[in-house]
């Protein structure tokens, strides 16, 4: 069973930065596209950052240039780096395992809160 632990969220000013992590265990990471998803209160899911098994990387308008998707197969671990933070960025994040059609797996870590204040 895949398990997805995320951290690293927090409350931050405007314009700061917060750095994630997701801790995947019970799949072959190495080999499975990651994706940073984003939820906010009476709104859909969606996928923020990609990043492919070989490292290429593909973002959602609204955060490129800000965020920076990353991973370190050894540790089992992908990375957001979020900067210049605005307060529409306010969600819970999460992150997933990926198909070639950005579709996730069904299974969800608990996430992690992010609150920028204006």
């Amino acid at each position: 069973q895949v398990q997805l632990v995320e951290s690293g969220g927090g409350l931050v000013q405007a314009g700061g930065s917060l750095r994630l992590s997701c801790v995947a265990s019970g799949t072959i990471f190495s080999i499975n596209a990651m994706g940073w998803f984003r939820q906010a209160p009476g709104k859909q899911r969606e996928l923020v950052a990609r990043i492919s098994a070989g490292g290429r990387t593909n973002y959602a308008d609204s955060v490129k240039g800000r965020f920076t998707i990353s991973r370190d197969n050894a540790k089992n671990t992908v990375y957001l780096q979020m900067n210049s933070l605005k307060p529409e960025d306010t969600s819970v994040y999460y992150c997933n395992t990926v198909t070639a059609w950005n579709t996730p797996s069904n299974y969800w870590g608990q996430g992690t809160q992010v609150t920028v204040s204006s």
